[in-house]
């Protein structure tokens, strides 16, 4: 199953917008991440309806943040983006009148969600900023291109 990282992209490409305090086009955020212009166009069109980012048209435009990082929470993020699945486990429903089938799967859905809960409850406590700053952390301790 393919890993969904659109999350972790998001993430990445608002710090760079964060920290260089500028208009930046999506291909200049296209190539932070490796990425492909159209790919980062659809994730910020989302950010943009949540007014998370903002675009400007011309010569000079291109996209910033509509807010500063420390009033945008990755709960903001994450549902901007359309609340991607969090896991890659789940149930199966080969056999609904297995009741050892019936029984895991109430089992795992109730982990899954008390999971979820925990997930989402530290996404509202976590700001775009406080990752930044995790980022400038390691930078420091870790030395450019590491």
């Amino acid at each position: 199953m393919k890993i969904n990282n659109s999350f972790s992209a998001t993430l990445h490409i608002l710090l760079h917008l964060e920290q260089m305090h500028r208009p930046l086009t999506s291909e200049q955020m296209a190539a932070f991440i490796d990425g492909n212009p159209a790919f980062i166009r659809k994730l910020l069109a989302g950010l943009r309806e949540r007014q998370i980012v903002t675009s400007s048209k011309g010569h000079h435009g291109g996209w910033t943040l509509a807010r500063p990082a420390s009033e945008v929470t990755l709960y903001d993020i994450y549902f901007a983006l359309g609340s991607p699945t969090l896991f890659a486990l789940g149930n199966r429903n080969d056999n609904p009148r297995c009741l050892v089938e019936k029984g895991v799967n109430r089992v795992m859905s109730e982990t899954f969600n008390d999971a979820e809960t925990l997930i989402l409850e530290r996404f509202k406590r976590l700001t775009l900023a406080e990752v930044g700053r995790e980022f400038i952390d390691y930078f420091n301790d870790k030395g450019q291109g590491e």
